[in-house]
């Protein structure tokens, strides 16, 4: 009897043994599923890891919340998500280009849904085109510490990282600039979203959120008025669609119609661009080369896009000074330098030849400038928040931080 009760005993075991290691090859077979799903996180963090090192970061209240930071991509995030590694994955990446390990001319558009830039990209005190050049594109060149060089890590944990980077650039007229770039990259809980949106209830709602912190420290001599400066300049890449569109509320303080440039490449179709009450609408499908702008007077802290396929809603909220001077980025010389926008909104297409360098769509920040002396600063901040969920939740969110309803969007 007691022979019989112990292989009992010893077949109850080996059953429970087995069910386990069923269950743990079902759960790992998961997480090989989502690295070879595209679209996914996990698919994401499996392709850059193969390619350079990365720094993934977690928010305080929620381990599904992450972010993806590459170091030798100029601290970029390259993208994030709100629901762990099966989750839908928000930046858009360039896999060609990264999987070639090539530099190109011009540009790495690695991708990113954060990256750091400086502006003018344009004009007598670009730092795009060197002294005495056409602004065509032939000449323009991405500086190469806003481009190609890696930033130091200073510190990290978690949930932040702290990058560093010196500078020295000569810009179209022949002005030198040396400066310093510190750049934190946060992740934000659900309470720091709700204080700093003013939005109470996220239910039925998937959230992730980070902000950017970025400083200029002049280390050279005075930036002055005449001889130019530089500005903090944030551009997010984020994955096109059919049912994406851009939304960039602005102010009527100053006027009822906002102080808009949308002529960047040519005119925009109106079935693409539509000015309804206090909100720009642009299509973000990919499809048509097509950039906007806000300026100070005129925008708003906050802009974002909204995918009704997948049910997403993407804010960007950024330092705004509506008193301040912004540095002009059009491919000419400029009369008003200082009379350039704080926001910027960009739908990819094909150029005159057929080629593209997307899809993707980009939303976009640039800070006042600063007439910096010696050792003075200039920061910028910019967040980006994604929201994921029902419609009528999102509507809310909506409504409350950029003034329009999912409804109004054309």
């Amino acid at each position: 009897m007691l022979k019989i009760t112990s292989n009992l005993v010893l077949f109850m075991a080996a059953a429970l043994l087995a069910g386990c290691a069923k269950k743990t090859d079902s759960d790992q077979s998961k997480v090989e599923n989502t690295t070879e799903k595209k679209g996914t996180f996990g698919y994401d963090l499996a392709f850059l890891k193969k390619h350079k090192e990365v720094i993934v970061l977690t928010a305080p209240d929620d381990e599904k919340s992450k972010a993806i930071v590459v170091a030798d991509y100029q601290g970029r995030v390259m993208t994030s998500t709100a629901d762990g590694e099966a989750g839908n994955s928000y930046g858009w990446i360039n896999y060609e280009l990264i999987g070639s390990g090539e530099n190109k001319p011009h540009i790495n558009a690695f991708g990113g849904e954060d990256r750091f830039w400086l502006s003018p990209e344009g004009g007598q005190f670009s730092v795009y085109f060197k002294r005495g050049q056409k602004f065509d594109f032939e000449n323009w060149q991405t500086p190469a510490v806003i481009d190609s060089e890696p930033y130091e890590v200073v510190s990290s944990d978690q949930h932040s990282v702290l990058f560093k980077k010196n500078a020295v650039l000569e810009n179209h007229s022949g002005t030198r600039l040396e400066f310093g770039i510190d750049r934190k990259v946060s992740m934000l809980s659900k309470s720091d979203v709700s204080r700093l949106l003013s939005v109470s209830s996220f239910e039925n709602i998937k959230i992730t959120a980070y902000e950017s912190e970025n400083t200029l420290t002049n280390h050279g001599a005075d930036w002055k008025k005449e001889t130019g400066a530089v500005g903090v300049w944030i551009l997010g890449m984020f994955t096109p669609g059919e049912k994406t569109t851009i939304i960039a509320p602005f102010s009527k303080e100053q006027s009822e119609k906002p102080a808009l440039t949308d002529n960047y490449f040519g005119s925009i179709p109106a079935e693409r661009l539509t000015i309804r009450d206090s909100a720009v609408f642009l299509k973000a499908d990919g499809k048509f080369r097509s950039k906007i702008g806000l300026a100070p007077q005129s925008a708003r802290p906050v802009a974002g896009s909204y995918d009704a396929e997948k049910q997403i809603l993407t804010i960007i909220q950024y330092d705004l000074d509506t008193k301040g001077d912004y540095l002009k980025s059009t491919w000419e010389l400029h009369k008003e330098p200082y009379k350039g926008d704080a926001l910027n909104a960009y739908n990819d297409g094909p150029l005159d030849d057929g080629s593209q360098m997307g899809p993707f769509y980009e939303l976009e920040s640039n800070s006042s400038v600063k007439l910096l002396k010696k050792n003075e600063k200039l920061t910028h901040v910019h967040r980006t928040y994604h929201f994921e969920g029902e419609k009528g939740s999102l509507n809310n969110i909506a409504k409350q931080i950029l003034g329009v309803a999912i409804d109004q969007i054309p």
